[in-house]
């Protein structure tokens, strides 16, 4: 995985936890609901380049 990709999704979790405490703090179950489902999904994502970066690890062990 590439490092923009990985810096959008570390991104796109500071942005969820910045919804989910905005919306806890104002009372807005809805924003609180949508900050937590972007923290999933970057945490999805995040688990996809680590699995990425596994599988490249795998293969360079297999050059040497």
């Amino acid at each position: 995985m590439g490092l923009d990709d990985k810096i959008k999704h570390g991104a796109e979790e500071a942005k969820g936890k910045v919804k989910e405490g905005v919306g806890n703090a104002t009372n807005n179950d809805d924003l609180a609901a949508e900050g937590k489902a972007d923290q999933a999904s970057a945490d999805v994502k995040q688990a996809g380049d680590k699995a990425g970066d596994a599988a490249h690890d795998v293969k360079d062990a297999f050059k040497h």
